[in-house]
């Protein structure tokens, strides 16, 4: 995908489609299968799970802060390191993909009765070197962007395995 906007259309279809075709993707595969890498180095398909749903945590908070208060400044919170505060990478996969589909849901609820407006309201992210100024559609499309990639990761770990 290049790297051009995204339309607010196409980034709710997006984070629309991710939990489902993780859900179909995973389907039948052994749980087993599902916690273990295939390679010492690689992730299971539970811990993209997982850094999915931190990314998803920490981005869509701060589409929420911005939706709340009018220019927040936010400190910058790396998914990699709010990942350390979960359980994310030892939850079952079933009970986590659940809470990620649901997780999901309530951004969905929060971003499509959005006016065009409140796309385009801003918080200033600081604490990641100079300080950013990002919009909820910039949130939004970098969050679609980036479950893209790891959407094909999980196909790429669970098509050679057993049924």
């Amino acid at each position: 995908m290049s790297r051009s906007a995204l339309t607010i259309e196409q980034v709710l279809t997006m984070l629309a489609a991710t939990p489902p075709r993780i859900a179909a993707l995973t389907a039948g595969v052994a749980p087993a299968h599902l916690q273990t890498p295939a390679h010492p180095t690689e992730w299971s398909a539970n811990e993209v799970l997982a850094h999915l749903r931190a990314c998803a945590d920490v981005w869509g908070n701060c589409i929420g802060a911005m939706l709340a208060a009018d220019r927040p400044t936010l400190r910058a919170v790396n998914p990699t390191t709010w990942i350390r505060h979960t359980d994310y990478r030892d939850q079952a996969f079933p009970s986590s993909l659940h809470a990620f589909a649901t997780q999901r849901t309530a951004l969905l609820a929060v971003l499509e009765p959005l006016a065009p407006a409140d796309w385009t309201r801003t918080a200033t992210l600081t604490g990641a070197g100079k300080p950013l100024e990002r919009t909820v559609l910039g949130y939004a499309q970098w969050l679609a962007r980036h479950e893209r990639p790891h959407v094909k990761q999980l196909e790429r770990l669970v098509n050679p395995l057993p049924r």
